[in-house]
């Protein structure tokens, strides 16, 4: 099997070549490029290619995949938002995804979102180094007996109920299929949720009903002071209503490892450009808002789970002997 892979860093080339020999059978070639309609016409010959949280596998694009006879999309990642479902199984496109590479990487980011936030660490962090040892501006509150509010409550966001509750917190979530193993939370409505929770952690994956989640409405049902977190997908929050509810000072604090403006900026070093006109800059003009460059998978355990679980999804297509729960339809 031919693999062309689309939008490489040096991490992703180590880390799948690292697992690729136990794979002899499979051949990867790496494109620093990501894929779009414009990228596509270079999967021709291959099987399969392999992509990432921000491809573009929009209908153009598998529209140039269909006719470089690719078979195989294989998303190195959980989300598959940015793929058109219903072109690919037009084409009769199997793709494959990671739906659960370390859950406990991307829930400890955000909780180090969420003290940092709390506690100013990024303010601190710059007067120190200024030799101003001031503690003017920097008081937090405790998480101990607060109520952590968790917006989906599958792998990540069981992940961070736990580590919550280890801080001595109160956890209630919100979520269509409550989770067993969580004995210790409180599901409650949404609009209870946003209305008792002192951090308001997302965890949801992205679809038609979950976009702009959290908008001017449901901003407007929080808890004066609250501390909001987002380390799913951008596009849950309505990043207007969100700059228009922190001028209000409806918010404690901010951490944002996605956003809705990400598409250019996640993994690119832009520090020679001025960002006009831009909503990342908009926000990073406020002192309580924290934003990261959507690095909550980026530790070694998970990028390893992902090479691992991405070779084999494309040996078992190969064989015939798909993991349906790889499998999105």
């Amino acid at each position: 099997m031919k693999i062309l892979f689309y939008d490489t860093k040096i991490y992703d080339k180590e880390t799948f070549e690292h697992q690729l020999v136990h794979y002899p059978n499979i051949q990867i070639d790496y494109l620093e490029t990501d894929l779009s309609p414009q990228t596509a016409a270079l999967a021709r010959d291959y099987d399969a290619v392999c992509a990432f949280v921000n491809s573009d596998l929009s209908k153009p694009a598998l529209d140039v995949l269909n006719s470089c006879h690719v078979r195989l999309l294989l998303m190195r990642c959980a989300g598959f938002n940015n793929v058109d479902l219903e072109a690919a199984k037009s084409y009769g496109m199997t793709i494959l995804r990671v739906p659960g590479y370390s859950p406990e990487a991307v829930a400890e980011h955000a909780m180090a979102l969420a003290l940092a936030v709390n506690r100013h660490l990024h303010k601190a962090y710059i007067k120190v180094r200024e030799n101003n040892f001031s503690l003017a501006g920097l008081m937090g509150s405790n998480f101990h007996q607060k109520t952590a509010g968790i917006i989906g409550t599958g792998k990540i966001g069981a992940a961070m109920a736990k580590i919550c509750r280890g801080f001595g917190m109160k956890v209630i979530a919100y979520d269509v299929y409550q989770n067993p193993d969580l004995d210790f939370v409180t599901y409650v409505d949404l609009d209870e949720l946003l209305a008792s929770s002192d951090l308001v952690s997302l965890h949801c994956p992205l679809m038609d009903n979950t976009y702009h989640l959290i908008n001017k409405d449901t901003i407007a049902k929080m808890k004066d002071g609250v501390i909001l977190i987002n380390t799913s997908r951008g596009g849950l929050i309505k990043t207007d209503d969100l700059i228009l509810g922190i001028r209000a000072r409806k918010f404690f604090g901010v951490g944002l490892d996605v956003y809705e403006e990400e598409t250019r900026n996640v993994f690119e070093d832009r520090s020679d450009e001025i960002l006009e006109h831009s909503t990342t800059a908009r926000l990073l003009s406020f002192p309580n808002v924290i934003i990261t460059s959507h690095q909550g998978f980026f530790t070694e355990e998970a990028l390893e789970a992902i090479a691992a679980t991405t070779l084999s999804n494309a040996d078992s297509f190969e064989k015939g002997n798909i993991s349906k729960g790889n499998e999105v339809k």
